[in-house]
């Protein structure tokens, strides 16, 4: 809760200086908004290590192989990155490159997903055979 507090804060007041700065200089204001972004993913970076470590737990004593949790956990990873990525090519008014990003993103996720996919198919065809 205290965190959600401190990045929202955060990220207003990289909004507002960015907002004040946009007039003179639109190329600052991106920078204060990428910047803003980059102190938020540090900041982030202990928690998501604890929630990495967890499922990394969960995933040991589940006895599911680490194979079929490891796309799971990338695909979430590249979801949180083009995300943001994407609102950064459509705020600095770029946006047919957001839209790239996006379609990249979902390419990648699928690439990553293949060996889920694969296994998925796998159990079926035993099914079904």
């Amino acid at each position: 809760m205290e965190q959600a507090i401190q990045v929202t804060g955060l990220c207003v007041i990289g909004a507002l200086l960015a907002l004040v700065v946009k007039k003179g200089s639109p190329e600052t204001a991106l920078l204060l908004v990428i910047g803003s972004v980059a102190v938020v993913g540090v900041f982030l970076g202990q928690a998501l290590g604890e929630v990495v470590s967890f499922l990394r737990e969960l995933g040991e004593k589940s006895a599911v192989p680490a194979g079929l949790l490891e796309p799971l956990y990338k695909t979430v990873g590249i979801a949180l990155v083009v995300k943001a990525g994407a609102a950064l090519c459509n705020d600095a008014g770029e946006s047919a490159l957001g839209n790239v990003v996006e379609t990249a993103g979902a390419v990648c996720a699928l690439v990553v997903a293949l060996p889920l996919l694969r296994t998925v198919l796998e159990l079926l065809m035993e099914l079904m055979g």
